[in-house]
């Protein structure tokens, strides 16, 4: 068997060749942080699991075995679903009862995220450590044309002419209504991780503001006994709170999320690192913008308070919006007493992917080029791991 420092090389290697990757660091973290989420065994198989296609258990299992991991198809099985239940893989069903698995990566509903109620402080320590050394970079990155970021306007902040007329992809509660369920809601991992440093949220004591719209993901999330189940009504009635909060609604960068955040500045740790960036509007898919009518503007600051993101400002006795910084999420907009703050749409209307799968596409073609994209396609199709 290969030593310890081998086995968890080779799963971070592995990892870093998906879609979003998982980048290795001088000082080790992000050893160390594997090291605490898989066994030895685990790290092996995880090596041997596609990053972006869903497979059999067979066919993961015949991959182990020419990898010399000595383990009957029944033990490669249970090694699976139990990675699934501590949220290391995805697990998908396909027909009755027929499992196929993947890597989940470390991204936005992924690893991390599945660490949601049982989070210890070592863990949480070295992922935050890891987070800023280098994964937050990989995070933003993704593709250029497609970023993975992406945030919807709140409803009460579209303009009356457009309220009927707004994409489905640009309305959350479109995205639910469309979205086959079942519906779940789980703890925000971000805001608890906060709890757990003294830091409480500034904006609200609502935790349970992370949703799963799509039937896999909710049903992982479930299984793992991280979330639970909720009526349409509810999730809307999640929504609602997010808005009185102030939180950002960030959906998946695709027209079938399978997920959508209520995030906010302080705690968010994607939003925490866009904020330190110059031009945050650059990093996320929106196709909403904010004006001002300086002309009815009252100064009382309230869009200023506000803001998430850091977009508003008061210059010469009026507010004003960076429009390198807005994202577009509309919160501003809805307390804004005399209605100088107003939504915009974008003159460029960007559609998101289908689905998670083409968004990841998207950005695995631009990481490694279209003629490695090739190869990547062709591999999938004769059954090798990508």
């Amino acid at each position: 068997m290969p030593d310890d420092i081998e086995i968890y090389r080779a799963l971070q290697l592995h990892l870093d060749k998906g879609p979003v990757g998982f980048p290795a660091t001088k000082s080790g973290l992000d050893i160390e942080l594997l090291k605490k989420l898989f066994s030895q065994t685990e790290a092996r198989v995880g090596a041997c699991l596609s990053n972006i296609k869903p497979e059999p258990a067979a066919v993961i299992s015949r991959r182990c075995q020419k990898a010399g991991i000595n383990l009957s198809d029944d033990e490669i099985l249970q090694h699976l679903d139990r990675m699934a239940h501590k949220g290391l893989i995805l697990v998908y069903t396909e027909g009755k009862d027929r499992k196929h698995y993947k890597n989940a990566g470390m991204s936005a509903g992924g690893i991390i995220d599945f660490q949601v109620d049982r989070f210890t402080p070592e863990l949480m320590e070295v992922f935050h450590r890891y987070h800023v050394d280098a994964f937050a970079q990989a995070e933003m990155t993704g593709s250029r044309s497609i970023p993975q970021l992406r945030t919807v306007p709140v409803r009460k902040a579209i303009p009356a002419p457009d309220k009927h007329a707004v994409a489905t992809y640009d309305d959350v509660r479109l995205l639910v209504e469309n979205a086959p369920g079942p519906y779940a809601v789980a703890n925000c991992m971000c805001r608890q991780t906060k709890d757990m440093q003294q830091q409480p949220c500034k904006h609200s004591d609502i935790r349970e503001t992370c949703l799963q719209i799509g039937p896999d993901h909710a049903r992982q999330y479930v299984a793992m006994g991280i979330a639970r189940y909720v009526s349409k009504e509810e999730v809307y009635a999640v929504l609602d709170r997010a808005e009185q909060a102030g939180f950002i609604l960030q959906p998946e960068n695709s027209l079938k999320p399978e997920a959508i955040c209520c995030c906010c500045g302080d705690c968010c740790m994607l939003l925490s690192t866009v904020k330190k960036a110059p031009n945050p509007s650059a990093m996320y898919a929106s196709n909403y913008y904010v004006t001002v009518d300086s002309a009815l503007c009252q100064a009382c600051g309230k869009c200023v308070q506000r803001c998430q993101i850091e977009a508003r400002a008061m210059a010469g006795g009026v507010s004003v919006v960076n429009k390198e910084r807005c994202i577009g999420c509309g919160n501003c907009v809805i307390t804004c007493p005399s209605g100088a703050t107003r939504l915009q749409k974008k003159l460029e209307t960007l559609v998101p992917p289908k689905d998670k799968d083409a968004e990841f596409m998207t950005i695995m073609s631009a990481k490694v080029g279209k003629w490695n994209m090739l190869k990547v396609r062709m591999k999938m199709l004769l059954g090798m791991k990508v």
